[in-house]
């Protein structure tokens, strides 16, 4: 019981610890939509279309050309004459195949034309060519 001579306590809430919930939850699902997008390829500077689509096809082979002219196959190195033979194995006998090609915007033509010609060897492969829109 109280006593009447003692000051009345004014209420307090402290909102310290919801503040701190709010900003572990507001990190975590900062943190989770980085983990969201899918990079295919290595990443370089791809060259901007107008006229670009998006490809909607079930299997996907990422060929990557680099400013520095390095070819990787699904992000592993490889030669320009080994490619015809290793997608061969990947598409197999699955018809519905898309090899795409990122090359960056300062590669020689010439290569990226070598890397084509390769791909064209290669029965069921389709081709595409990545770009910015």
């Amino acid at each position: 019981m109280r006593l009447p001579d003692e000051p009345e306590l004014p209420l307090q809430i402290n909102i310290v610890p919801m503040i701190d919930v709010i900003f572990a939850i507001l990190t975590f699902f900062i943190m989770s939509t980085l983990f969201l997008t899918r990079s295919e390829g290595l990443p370089v500077n791809l060259p901007k279309a107008s006229t670009a689509k998006q490809q909607q096809v079930p299997t996907k082979i990422t060929i990557t050309v680099d400013d520095k002219e390095q070819i990787s196959l699904n992000r592993k190195p490889i030669a320009v004459d080994d490619l015809t033979e290793q997608i061969r194995a990947l598409v197999g006998s699955n018809p519905d195949v898309l090899v795409i090609i990122n090359a960056d915007e300062k590669v020689d033509y010439g290569r990226v034309v070598a890397v084509m010609d390769r791909v064209r060897k290669v029965e069921g492969a389709k081709l595409a060519i990545a770009t910015q829109k």
